[in-house]
């Protein structure tokens, strides 16, 4: 384990989506925090492996790391942050519930979560979302409530619902015990494997980015971390290219990446600690599903099969 690492970032979250609540301070994300994470989630969630794939090594060009996080009940890294959420606050939210809103990975595991730990859970999600996603919420116990035809619809619908029924807000990316127990994946991955010189990670509201920025700058300063986002749906790349939060089109397949604007706790980490950031076509994201599936015998969906996109898209920067 890495010693040494500094202290909670100074940001304020937004207080939009955030109550008050013990364990972890209602602003800043600290080292302490992904330790006290990874301690809950340890209870309730297993490990996940990290692997090499020799053809993938060859298509980059370097020695290519692959978290398999499809591997978390859900499918997806997600889980770990909902788990983090309920563990700290479920027995203050058993009567009241919570609300959400999501086109599925996040959506599902806070309806995961909230089965494990009992707590009501409703989420928002568009009209068109993803068939197998709903049939998980259902299994779940989550109750479903469309509104919209995209994530933004979704989200602006689900902080009304929980002003209007006194619901907890469960926020997609503002809420520091996501980001806490998402950062977790990250931490394995510098512990499993020292000689990593880059983290590629998938942003959508940028949870995922958020905690391999904290676990680099607070355990692997050397490590860089970059982003990487659908080019039909650049919010999140804009407001980190722009240093102030920015809407965008929001018209990617890929719904795990499909949002239409930045957030204000993420973008405040990733403008600190982030080292690069990518966008890349839908179609390098469809050739990447392909190649995932030929060379690593992996399904992976299009928000992680983006990382491989752009893995290809800067592969002259790995040499050996």
């Amino acid at each position: 384990m890495a010693k040494g690492c500094v202290g909670n970032w100074n940001l304020e979250a937004s207080a939009n989506s955030l109550d008050s609540f013990e364990g972890v301070s209602a602003g800043p994300v600290s080292y302490a925090d992904i330790i006290a994470a990874r301690e809950r989630i340890g209870l309730h969630l297993r490990r996940t492996p990290m692997w090499r794939y020799p053809l993938i090594d060859e298509l980059i060009g370097a020695q290519v790391f692959v978290k398999h996080e499809n591997l978390q009940p859900t499918g997806a890294f997600k889980v770990r942050g909902g788990v983090n959420f309920m563990s700290v606050r479920a027995r203050e939210l058993a009567h009241r519930g919570v609300v959400t809103f999501s086109t599925g990975n996040h959506g599902q595991s806070i309806a995961y979560a909230g089965a494990l730990f009992s707590v009501p859970v409703r989420v928002v999600m568009p009209k068109n979302a993803n068939p197998v996603k709903l049939a998980a919420l259902a299994k779940y116990g989550a109750e479903v409530i469309f509104f919209g035809d995209a994530f933004d619809d979704a989200r602006v619908h689900a902080e009304e619902l929980a002003q209007r029924q006194d619901w907890c807000l469960v926020g997609a990316a503002n809420e520091p015990l996501l980001i806490a127990g998402v950062a977790t994946a990250s931490l394995e991955m510098v512990e499993d494997e020292s000689g990593l010189d880059a983290v590629i990670v998938p942003v959508g509201g940028g949870s995922g980015a958020a905690g391999a920025c904290l676990i680099a700058s607070e355990c692997r300063p050397e490590l860089r971390i970059i982003a990487v986002q659908s080019e039909n749906s650049p919010a999140a790349f804009r407001s980190w290219k722009s240093r102030t939060l920015c809407g965008g089109p929001n018209r990617t397949f890929v719904e795990g990446i499909a949002v239409g604007t930045g957030f204000e706790l993420t973008q405040s980490i990733l403008w600190r600690g982030l080292s690069d950031f990518v966008i890349v076509s839908d179609d390098e994201i469809r050739r990447s599903m392909v190649w995932m599936l030929e060379k690593a015998r992996t399904l992976a969906e299009g928000a992680a099969a983006a990382t491989l996109a752009a893995a290809y898209r800067l592969r002259e920067r790995w040499p050996d």
